[in-house]
């Protein structure tokens, strides 16, 4: 689709000199001063951290009388598909996203639409090809499944890993709202980091997964009516669609056709759709946090009704952020905030954008930077609560053995309020890493997708061996580092929209922006090229495709070479068959998808597995009889309270002599 090129000789690159559209009140660029929150807004923002603590401090005491782990880990997996599929959608679609979304809209163009097409695959490829095999396994850590199929120091490594991707990720979401809230009130920054982070922590540590999940609803809720407003807002002082639409035109952001195979491109057709698949795959399909979600359901088929809510809540979480993005920009279109320093951060022109259209509503800006914050304390919850079950399954109950249900409780929650602390800290360093959208994916890139080559390896390639998942897995994330650290220094080009200054109010600033405004500059060029690196320039979209061929390329060459597993000797229920899975090739005749199970048997593979009820109530009962047998051994005619737990309840026995 052809746009209007900027004229090099044209107003635009004069300030001061009006250029439609113009808008006139006590906007930022005509006063050269940004709005500050009411009393009000911050009586809302106080809130909404007090309900989500409320939250969770009533699933404690509701609560207080379920002592099984099954309870607080995975809310006794007993949960409703409707506040499962919430906290599916609010895990990961936070203020990274509310934020980094209209930033990427205004920065760039729109083929970034694309990606929408992308979450369909994903959804399609976790709720039949991946979460099936975690939920028919029963596990409570995803990485139980390493270890059935692999080894347990596989299991252990990868368990590791995604601690690390989750300290860094939550990290990173913390930080921005936090600076969204400094930006637009001078709220201190790390005020707003640590009061977010203690009442997160505090509340998950307490509450378990139960409270997690329904304070999640809650947000999700917070964020949808954010983003709502804000939109309903900048479409009436921007005009109509079509206004801003044309605004887009003229500064070079209206583009859909970039069906460019160069994976350099930041942003193309096929790095929004499969490159962005392997990313979002890696955190639906296999990332704890997720799964452990999908595990709180009480069928498999509720598990993917819960994941396929998710993709009409992503497509309305993308698009409503990109029209607001384009109203941002035709809102600013004649006086640049980046460029006339109001902020020094493209994460900081949503907040600048919702002070200057709401500012007049009391209650408003306030109910925006509400929604930032509900997405930051469901995504810290959420990843909380995952590493203090990866942490407690795969390195203390593996290393140090099996402990009983209440100690293995307060063990959790010890484990919560650590790493929370942990993110605290971390947040300095997301305060360095600029976009965090695209920091963001990057990480998920960097860390999940070498996490998602390795269960990607043991699912579809029964050859696999331990030595094979070893190799792949570290091969995979010393390759992506490599890359990311040299993308850090070189940048990838990048097609930017065009930026003008004509309308700004050049006798608002002071003197300092002032001159930096009329210096002689430049007309924005339309890509921003460095040296070239064709392995440092990678897209970061294709991050994660990448590290998947790569783990599955190594794990394959050392399985065969150290000797490759027959796969009629491993478990088929660790195994998924692709051919009578994925859409069109369980369409084909039998004897064309028989040769490519490679002989394994899948038929009635979980038919000897006991119902999921049947199932836990003989956890349980084994449990009682461990824990009446430990307790009559410990008491030794000491006068000592045992407890028996019993569906979920707990009954103190009488003291003894």
């Amino acid at each position: 689709m052809s746009t209007q090129q900027p004229d090099p000789e044209g107003s635009c690159k004069i300030p001061g000199i009006p250029r439609e559209p113009v808008f006139h009140g006590d906007y930022s660029f005509n006063t050269g001063t940004l709005k500050q929150f009411t009393a009000l807004d911050y009586v809302l923002f106080a809130a909404v951290l007090t309900i989500s603590a409320s939250i969770g401090l009533f699933y404690a005491w509701h609560d207080r009388r379920k002592k099984a782990l099954d309870d607080y880990l995975l809310a006794g997996r007993s949960m409703n598909p409707i506040p499962v599929g919430l906290s599916l959608l609010a895990s990961f679609m936070s203020a990274i996203t509310l934020l980094g979304t209209p930033a990427e809209m205004y920065n760039f163009t729109t083929v970034y639409f694309w990606i929408g097409l992308g979450y369909f695959l994903v959804i399609a490829a976790a709720a039949h090809i991946y979460i099936p095999v975690f939920y028919k396994l029963q596990v409570t850590s995803s990485y139980e499944y390493l270890e059935k199929r692999f080894s347990k120091g596989v299991r252990t490594a990868a368990s590791l890993t995604f601690v690390l991707q989750m300290i860094l990720y939550m990290a990173l979401v913390l930080y921005a709202p936090s600076l969204a809230l400094n930006a637009v009130t001078g709220f201190p920054l790390w005020g707003a980091v640590i009061s977010v982070g203690l009442v997160c922590t505090i509340y998950t540590a307490v509450g378990g997964m139960k409270a997690v999940l329904w304070t999640d609803s809650f947000q999700v809720m917070m964020m949808l009516v954010g983003y709502l407003a804000i939109l309903i807002r900048g479409a009436t002082t921007v005009g109509s669609w079509s206004t801003a639409w044309e605004s887009a035109h003229r500064t070079n952001r209206v583009k859909f056709d970039d069906f460019s195979l160069d994976p350099s491109v930041r942003h193309s057709v096929w790095s929004l759709v499969f490159g962005a698949y392997f990313t979002w795959v890696a955190i639906f399909g296999v990332n704890q946090a997720q799964v452990q979600r999908c595990v709180t359901c009480r069928s498999l088929k509720e598990v993917q009704i819960a994941l396929w809510m998710n993709f009409p809540g992503l497509c309305l979480i993308l698009y409503l952020g990109c029209f607001i993005g384009i109203y941002m920009a035709a809102f600013y279109e004649n006086c640049d905030p980046l460029k006339t320093n109001f902020v020094s951060d493209s994460n900081q022109l949503l907040p600048m954008f919702v002070m200057d259209v709401l500012g007049d509503v009391i209650g408003l800006p306030g109910l925006f930077v509400s929604g930032l914050f509900s997405g930051a304390l469901s995504t810290i919850s959420s990843g909380l609560n995952s590493i203090s079950a990866v942490i407690l399954e795969d390195i203390v109950k593996n290393y140090v053995g099996n402990v009983n249900d209440k100690r293995a409780r307060i063990i959790s929650q010890v484990l919560a309020l650590i790493f929370g602390v942990i993110c605290l800290g971390l947040t300095y360093v997301a305060s360095n890493l600029g976009s965090v959208l695209q920091a963001a994916l990057s990480l998920f890139g960097m860390i999940g997708g070498p996490l998602l080559g390795l269960f990607s390896l043991g699912m579809f390639f029964p050859w696999a061996n331990s030595w094979g998942a070893f190799s792949g897995l570290f091969g995979s994330l010393v390759l992506m580092f490599w890359i990311g650290g040299g993308a850090a220094v070189v940048k990838p080009p990048q097609e930017k929209a065009m930026r003008c200054i004509s309308n700004c109010n050049m006798t608002a600033f002071d003197n300092q922006t002032l001159s930096a405004l009329l210096a002689p500059w430049k007309v924005p060029k339309e890509f921003d090229s460095s040296p070239p690196n064709e392995l440092y320039t990678l897209s970061y979209l294709w991050y994660s495709a990448v590290a998947v061929g790569a783990c599955i390329t190594i794990g394959l060459i050392v399985s065969f070479i150290t000797g490759y597993k027959k796969p009629r000797d491993v478990d088929p229920r660790l195994i998924v068959p692709l051919c009578d899975v994925v859409f069109p090739f369980c369409f084909l005749p039998e004897k064309i998808r028989k040769p490519l199970r490679f002989g394994i048997d899948h038929e009635g593979k979980f038919n000897e597995q006991i119902s999921h009820d049947t199932q836990i109530k003989k956890f349980r009962d084994a449990d009682d009889t461990e824990r009446h047998t430990n307790n009559k051994m410990e008491s030794n005619g000491h006068e000592r309270n045992g407890t028996e737990y019993r569906d979920g309840d707990t009954i103190e026995l009488e003291p003894r002599a």
